[in-house]
């Protein structure tokens, strides 16, 4: 799924001549050998991390009975809280969909004038956390609430997801299919309809699956915009209560939905091939001309960047230039954006080695084992940061007290939440390496242990790097984790901007807020710049 969202590094060519071959029983041998230990123990390690929540929540939850369970499930309110989370799911999927789809095309598919500019801008709002965007339009729109307001913030913010990997598959795509299908006197939207998208099919399910997660876990955004999302009520429900049973009985809830979501994506793309068939015609489809529709065409990507970027930065230069006739916080912004950079790059460092095991593993080993690591993974992305974060407090207090509200433990909820993360991004480059240079090292002799440092991470390097690229961006956007487990002391950007914003400080709140969006602009732009996303240029 999260792989997608990562070019495949080029793959390095055959062996040379000369090179030392392996015989059949090696490689064979090879084949069946069993994951080395080297690999499995810290895929075991990353597992049990990203189930820790899922402890929390089966001990809390059933601690007083299957009863209670059964209460909080069978009522009314639950009931409505789970229609209006999954409509607001499917409402902005959906449009994230639509608008990905059709910016990637235009982007890539179409001599749309300024192209790579607009492929630029149409990948940025990765860089602008949902609470931001939430802040920008209530504080100019004050009437803007409710599940409108939810929907336009989202997917304003969301629709790179979908735009990036589809993006990436038009680029890679072999356009033969479509030209097949032009040459049988079909219209160009009809060849794109029938030969081209059933290609984008898993693309399209791996960014649709982010979208709906993504807004299901979404915290700020709602809890900004006051809309009755899963996420909110169990953060109401945690510090309006002691009795803490039924925001526990509500994140399992959350889970559930999480794992029939993933297992629709994985049926909606079937048993099907989307590879080419040899070497192929690795080559870039033409570009359609847009004749008298180009100036029309640049509506959709001038609203887009309007309403996701232009509205956002309108909002924040308005508030920053009311705060300077303040003084802004000058020392505090430094520290708090210190503070930011530091926790980020902890958590993607952290991260990035704990999904290295599991990653390597499910591209290189099929098997059991490899499958169900991968799939734990998931368990804490499935999660809102709000109940990971309660649940590391449950269990810091519990079991490590010296290590309550004390960055290992904020690390360690980024690694819980952000694992898939990283994991897709190693899984997606391992697999596009080709697995006979590492049947090459071990008939020469070489252990698992010299094949896995000398062959396979320096193979897999792209990925390890984009992902990390990818969790460091995200940690710099986290808020209800961050704000829950930061060390007594310390503050970052996010939590500053939402300790301004909850007294309606707008003023205050933007000058952090326009820090922020600036420091995850960079990430933001590697990413593209891996993806291919920004690049506009193609074949005339």
């Amino acid at each position: 799924m999260t792989e997608l969202l990562i070019a495949p590094p080029a793959s390095p060519g055959p062996p040379r001549e000369g090179d030392a071959l392996p015989g059949r029983r090696a490689v064979r041998a090879a084949r069946r050998s069993r994951p080395p230990l080297l690999l499995v123990i810290p895929g075991l390690v990353t597992a049990a991390v990203a189930l820790l929540p899922l402890v929390y929540l089966g001990v809390r939850s059933f601690e007083d009975g299957t009863g209670v369970v059964a209460d909080v499930l069978l009522r009314e309110r639950t009931a409505r809280l789970l229609l209006r989370s999954l409509l607001l799911a499917g409402a902005v999927t959906t449009a994230c969909l639509a608008i990905g789809v059709a910016l990637a095309w235009l982007t890539v598919r179409s001599d749309l004038p300024g192209r790579r500019f607009w492929a630029v801008l149409a990948a940025l709002p990765l860089a602008i956390p949902t609470y931001v965007a939430g802040f920008a339009w209530i504080s100019l729109l004050p009437d803007l609430a409710g599940f409108f307001g939810a929907f336009v913030v989202l997917t304003a913010c969301s629709y790179p997801y979908v735009l990036l990997p589809v993006a990436a598959a038009l680029r890679r795509m072999d356009p033969a299919g479509e030209e097949v299908a032009r040459s049988l006197g079909l219209s160009p939207w009809q060849a794109f309809r029938r030969a081209t998208l059933p290609q984008l099919r898993p693309a399209l399910a791996a960014g649709g699956l982010l979208v709906a997660l993504y807004t299901l876990s979404d915290f700020g955004a709602v809890s900004i915009m006051r809309f009755d999302a899963f996420t909110r009520v169990i953060y109401t429900s945690y510090r309006s209560s002691f009795d803490r049973t039924p925001a526990a009985v509500l994140g399992l809830l959350l889970v559930a939905v999480t794992l029939v979501l993933v297992w629709l994506e994985a049926r909606s793309r079937g048993r099907a091939s989307y590879s080419r068939v040899g070497q192929g015609g690795a080559r870039q489809g033409a570009v359609s001309r847009l004749g008298r529709r180009r100036l029309p065409a640049l509506l959709l990507p001038a609203t887009v960047a309007g309403l996701s970027l232009g509205l956002p930065a309108a909002a924040l230069l308005y508030w920053t230039a009311v705060g300077v006739r303040g003084g802004l916080p000058g020392s505090d912004l430094g520290g708090a954006a210190a503070t930011s950079l530091a926790f980020a790059a902890l958590g993607a460092l952290v991260t990035t080695l704990l999904a290295i095991p599991v990653g390597v593993l499910a591209a290189r080993r099929a098997g059991r084992l490899p499958r169900l690591l991968e799939r734990a993974s998931w368990a804490g992305h499935a999660l809102p940061g709000i109940v990971v974060a309660f649940s590391l407090v449950f269990l810091s207090v519990r079991y490590a007290f010296p290590l309550y509200q004390r960055t290992p433990v904020l690390v360690l909820a980024y690694a819980v939440l952000f694992l898939p993360l990283a994991i897709g991004a190693v899984h997606a480059s391992a697999a596009q390496s080709p697995p006979g240079l590492e049947e090459v090292a071990r008939s020469t002799g070489a252990g698992p242990t010299a094949v896995l440092r000398r062959v396979t991470l320096p193979l897999a390097a792209p990925g390890i790097g984009a992902g990390a690229v990818l969790v460091f961006l995200t940690c710099m956007k986290e808020l209800p984790a961050t704000l829950l487990l930061q060390p007594l002391g310390s503050g970052t950007l996010a939590t500053k901007l939402w300790t301004e914003t909850g007294v309606a400080a707008y003023s205050a709140a933007a000058p952090y807020a326009a820090l922020l969006v600036l420091l995850s602009a960079l990430p933001t732009y590697l990413l593209g710049m891996r993806t291919g996303a920004f690049d506009g240029r193609g074949r005339r």
